[in-house]
């Protein structure tokens, strides 16, 4: 069969990557899709359920070396490039901040390379709101073309390689967009982080640590509506450009706290408010009128009703 597109999904076995993956791979039988990954503690197989897929290949690589990475080219001819692999976890790029900078800004670059050298038609960089730093207030919300300001190792390079993927586009006209998506929530994600993480702890009859007095507030976004929002931009987006993907739904993090706490039959016993981390954020919250506007998107998940799926998934894996 001739492929429409030969889709590399980076990272496919990640939450994000996963989810999308499992929703698409058999929406689109004409795409042929690569799942790579280099299978690190936030990736697993058994998340992908389309691994029996005729349009589906998984690869075992690390996007740090590009001469692995070249014999995947190589041997598909991707036509797209879908580039969810990354480090995430902020704590952790406060431990180790040096594979963060290898990976997500050179691994990313490696892919540029290839993208530029084997004439990829679309390079769709999964990026995050942490890159324009933090909002003080209750007040505001970030736009695409407002500048960025990380604060972390990990949000530094992330935004390092929103640059990169920008500056392709303009130096080599590479065929480029970046999405910036909202704190995540939902099935596969790595239990490191915060809903995981407590939702496991409560299961188990465990404390949750709470940093700081839990005042930190995030725009929450399900993974189906950031997953289908990333399939709009990816088909429908204009090169070059970015485009806000958010819940708009803030929440600080004792109010989430306190919604699992209730939802999983749990005093405020169980709350264990510890030390807050270094660089902590106060608030992130995504405009996303451009994606409104120009793509007709909007979330579909309220907050109660995609905690309560996550929840479930969870409770499963038990």
């Amino acid at each position: 069969m001739k492929y429409k597109k030969i889709i590399l999904v980076t990272g496919g076995a990640g939450s994000i990557g996963s989810n999308f993956l499992n929703r698409f791979v058999p929406k689109y039988k004409n795409y042929f899709f690569i799942n790579l990954d280099i299978l690190n503690y936030a990736a697993n197989l058994d998340n992908i359920k389309v691994n029996k897929n005729k349009n589906y290949q998984f690869e075992k690589v690390d996007i740090r070396d590009i001469k692995k990475l070249e014999k995947v080219f190589n041997k598909y001819h991707p036509t797209d490039i879908i580039h969810f692999a990354a480090e995430v976890h902020v704590d952790f790029s406060i431990i180790n901040p040096l594979i963060f900078v290898e990976t997500n800004i050179n691994g990313t670059h490696n892919l540029l390379i290839l993208a530029k050298a084997y004439s990829i038609n679309r390079f769709h960089q999964i990026s995050t709101d942490e890159v324009y730093g933090q909002l003080y207030g209750k007040k505001g919300k970030f736009k695409e073309s407002d500048n960025l300001n990380p604060n972390n190792p990990y949000s530094a390079s992330k935004a390092a390689a929103d640059l990169l993927v920008s500056a392709y586009h303009k130096t080599f006209n590479l065929e480029t967009i970046i999405t910036r998506s909202s704190n995540n929530y939902g099935p596969h994600q790595d239990k490191t982080k915060f809903i995981p993480k407590f939702i496991t702890n409560l299961l188990d009859n465990k404390k949750v640590p709470l940093y700081g007095k839990g005042e930190n507030i995030r725009d929450w976004i399900y993974i189906e509506d950031n997953i289908e929002a990333i399939d709009l931009v990816f088909h429908k987006g204009k090169s070059g450009e970015v485009y806000n993907i958010g819940g708009q739904c803030e929440k600080t993090n004792i109010e989430v706290t306190k919604i699992l706490l209730k939802l999983l039959h749990k005093d405020e016993s169980y709350i264990e408010y510890v030390s807050d981390r270094p660089g902590h954020d106060f608030r992130y919250a995504l405009d996303t009128s451009k994606i409104y506007k120009e793509l007709g998107w909007k979330p579909k998940y309220i907050f109660e009703r995609g905690i309560k799926k996550t929840i479930e998934f969870y409770k499963k894996q038990k």
